[in-house]
């Protein structure tokens, strides 16, 4: 067995971007130590899985990037979970999150980036009942799965109850408005605090697990 982890990034107020996407309130308090740990936490894992629009976003970034989260987001295998199947990984449409991230970054293009972008190309999919796909996941041996976004595709995880621990990079940001990553939540979920880390940018990282 392996644990699902969800890692994501949220404001005080609990969105995981605005009402059209946004994530430029994230990038001022993301500084190099929050960065640091955020390498960390997505290198330990044996599989990185995402819905098709957070792939679209990805599959056009990371490969190009010299960032320290680019190594492991590349060459970690990734899984793309779409109902529509890989139709939808065709169709290239990136959302307000990639133009936000490259105005973010540096635009340095890292060495290899067409192969690194057909690794991405290649990534399979599932588009099967969700609460099987990541059953079958999660039975398999191997490192921990860890799950990004979008927000649709964590909204349906999360509904599921099989995520066994969260890791969230609480921003020091209100929104307001935007997209609520566990809205869809059938029930309340009680946790448990296991790890605690401020940065110094005003960022906190917190570290959830279910209650046995």
């Amino acid at each position: 067995m392996r644990a699902l982890i969800l890692k994501m990034s949220v404001s005080i107020d609990g969105f995981a971007c605005g009402p059209g996407g946004e994530l430029d309130w994230m990038f001022p308090t993301y500084d190099p130590e929050a960065s640091a740990w955020t390498v960390a936490k997505i290198s330990d894992v044996g599989l990185h899985i995402m819905g098709s629009r957070s792939y679209q976003d990805m599959a056009a970034h990371w490969p190009y990037s010299t960032e320290p989260v680019a190594a492991p987001m590349n060459d970690i295998p990734k899984l793309i979970f779409s109902r529509r199947g890989a139709v939808a990984l065709r169709e290239q449409l990136t959302t307000r999150a990639l133009a936000d991230a490259r105005r973010n970054s540096d635009r340095t293009i890292a060495p290899d980036a067409e192969r690194k972008r057909r690794a991405w190309e290649n990534a399979p999919v599932a588009s099967g009942d969700l609460v099987a796909e990541i059953t079958e996941l999660k039975a398999q041996d191997g490192k921990p799965v860890l799950a990004h976004g979008g927000v649709g595709f964590v909204q349906s995880l999360a509904a599921t109850g099989l995520i066994d621990e969260l890791q969230l990079l609480t921003h020091p940001a209100l929104l307001g408005r935007g997209l609520a990553p566990f809205a869809k939540l059938p029930a309340p979920l009680q946790l448990e605090l296991v790890e605690s880390r401020r940065f110094p940018a005003g960022g906190v990282a917190n570290v959830y697990r279910k209650k046995p």
